[in-house]
């Protein structure tokens, strides 16, 4: 299946909007110039639309097989596997001192983009791997380090999160996996797990579980989870491999989407000989787990973009190619026309870019805050973390909700051929809508947002966040191509306000708030996403006067000003990136309105119905 990018636009996150100069002049990023990076995303799309995307079609057509107790993976896996291993690509923002590139994080969102969009069931072994290692490396002994780090970081060897039980989903607490610490220091590991991605495989000779369990007479519930190190075989202490340690397959789930990834049930210790390693300290498993778990979180709202922007462009080439009815002004007597030329569908195109542009100014912003907490220090580093961890539960819900409407609208696109196997929409549709049930639905990313995340820090990562888009609200409101849009946002950010101060002073604030979580989440991403995108219209609407300029294209002179859009790639890049921001603004942000009624109403109905 032929993937189809959208690189200028993440080359104009990160090269053009993003203060990246405040990065690369740290200590950490010295040896890396803007050059380079540009470099890397060319290399990274690269490899996505060969081998990566290659497979991809027949991950979904044939899918992972289980045979005999073991998980085969579809032909090409192995190669495309083989391809992002030895280029570095799993490990691409991940420390040098165990082999990554140590790159920064905002340049791994376009590579992530890139990696899930051409192979969402292929990205997913990368992103676990990379997540599992590095938590290796965060809570680990010298010795688990040494022994893991750099096989899981080179792709030697892959790795996976084991959570789930059948009777604890998102209730982690309920979990019953044990951990029985041995003389020698190392734990035997009995029980079961399911929804394991990617959990066992053929690709590479060893697979390294981060484990969650429980010891003899820990207290119950989460407060008494540790966290684990158990791989599928043994390692020698010269690093050779051992005997298997114990860890079965017990099936893999048949689903929607996703079907060249394995989602796997996965036995520890049937014969009581399953040897796993403490990560950190017992009892703080959950807490160090949550390392992985909101990297990954933010990785699932990157497959949510992924697939929308993948979903988007493939329709997009589709509309200059379909012939279907006459659109506007065509004669009687000409003949069809090309349905991009049709106003429903050139609504319905450029609604989705909008859609993929605030969703990937979204998650590559939260990226760039992640650096610049990286490469700050007291006081600063906290108020960049606090935007980190107020935009992570956002990210993966918004973009993994609105990346699946996106998936839908692309594939309307296409009308009946849409419905087939034809043509990729369908498959882009259906390997997107796991993104907002796992690594904790979104429901669960609502309830962390109103629970934990507008409190932390006495509420001002969420207070900050507001201005920020009010202040840029008001210093567009004047500005002739813009400030209506502004204006749409000022209001979305004063309707957003309301609810937040208003609910929780109503007499039922606490049953309003876990009631209305999910909508509270979806304001605060569409006026997160469109001031982001008003940000990014401002700065190409000056990039386009500048270019006219520089071609002598003369503003008043709407016919030459036409004729520069339809002859030059860059002024119409310009040019859209501003119409699809006052395309949000006056579509997305009143949504925000309509929802802010709603919530403010008090009503409760769903809790007086009978189910």
């Amino acid at each position: 299946m032929k993937y189809l990018d959208d690189i200028r636009d993440v080359r104009f996150n990160l090269l053009e909007w993003l203060d990246l100069d405040a990065v690369l002049k740290s200590e950490h990023y010295q040896e890396v110039d803007r050059e380079q990076l540009g470099m890397v995303l060319e290399e990274a799309l690269k490899v996505a639309k060969g081998s990566v995307a290659a497979c991809n079609e027949t991950g979904d057509r044939v899918g992972a097989q289980w045979e005999n107790g073991k998980v085969r993976l579809p032909e090409g896996f192995a190669e495309a596997f083989e391809d992002l291993a030895s280029g570095g690509w799993i490990s691409a923002t991940m420390s040098p001192e165990f082999g990554g590139m140590g790159l920064p994080e905002s340049v791994g969102t376009g590579i992530s983009e890139f990696l899930m969009g051409a192979n969402t069931a292929l990205g997913l072994k990368a992103l676990l791997t990379r997540g599992a290692a590095n938590l290796i490396q965060t809570f680990g002994s010298d010795e688990l380090k040494s022994t893991f780090c750099e096989r899981m970081f080179s792709g030697e060897w892959t790795g996976t999160m084991c959570l789930t039980e059948a009777g604890a989903g998102s209730d982690l607490g309920a979990l019953n996996t044990k951990a029985v610490r041995q003389d020698d220091g190392s734990y035997l590991i009995t029980g079961e797990k399911i929804f394991i991605t990617s959990g066992d495989h053929e690709l590479t000779p060893n697979i390294i579980h981060a484990v969650l369990a429980r010891t003899p007479g820990a207290p119950a519930g989460p407060k008494g989870i540790s966290l684990f190190v158990v791989p599928k075989v043994r390692v020698n202490p010269d690093g050779s491999l051992g005997q298997a340690n114990d860890v079965t397959c017990a099936g893999i789930e048949h689903k929607l989407g996703i079907h060249g990834s394995p989602t796997c049930s996965l036995v520890f210790g049937t014969n009581n000989g399953s040897q796993g390693f403490l990560l950190g300290q017992e009892e703080q498993g959950l807490a160090h787990m949550f390392q992985m778990m909101n990297a990954a979180r933010w990785e699932v709202g990157v497959q949510g973009l992924s697939n929308a922007s993948a979903a988007h462009q493939a329709a997009l080439a589709y509309a200059r190619e379909r012939l279907q009815g006459r659109g506007p002004g065509a004669g009687k007597t000409s003949g069809q026309s090309l349905i991009i030329e049709h106003p429903d569908v050139r609504r319905s195109l450029l609604l989705q870019s909008a859609y993929v542009q605030a969703m990937r100014a979204l998650v590559t912003y939260t990226a760039w805050c992640m650096d610049m907490a990286h490469v700050s220090e007291g006081e600063e580093r906290d108020r960049w973390q606090g935007l980190v961890e107020l935009f992570t539960p956002i990210s993966k819900a918004w973009c993994s909700d609105w990346g699946f409407r996106v998936t839908e609208w692309a594939l309307q696109v296409y009308g009946g051929y849409g419905y087939t196997m034809d043509y990729p929409a369908e498959q882009y549709l259906r390997d997107c809508k796991i993104a907002s049930i796992y690594e904790g639905t979104n429901g669960i990313q609502a309830l962390d947002l109103v629970g934990r995340k507008f409190r932390m820090q006495d509420g001002r990562p969420v207070k900050a966040l507001l201005k920020l888009a009010a202040d840029a609200a008001q210093s567009l409101v004047e500005d002739p191509t813009l400030g209506a849009s502004a204006r749409q946002l000022a209001e979305a950010v004063k309707a957003t306000g309301a609810v937040l101060t208003q609910l929780p002073a109503c007499e039922n604030a606490g049953l309003l708030t876990l009631l209305n979580a999910v909508p509270i989440l979806d304001m605060l991403g569409h006026v997160v996403g469109g001031y982001l995108l008003l940000q990014q219209a401002s700065l190409a609407k000056q990039k386009a006067h500048a270019l006219m300029s520089e071609r002598g294209v003369d503003p008043a002179d709407q016919k030459a000003v036409r004729a520069h859009l339809t002859g030059s790639k860059e002024a119409a890049f310009y040019q859209n990136k501003v119409q699809a921001a006052i395309h949000f603004a006056h579509r997305g942000l009143p949504l925000v309105a309509a929802q802010a009624v709603a919530l403010l109403a008090g009503e409760t109905a769903p809790m007086e119905a009978v189910f």
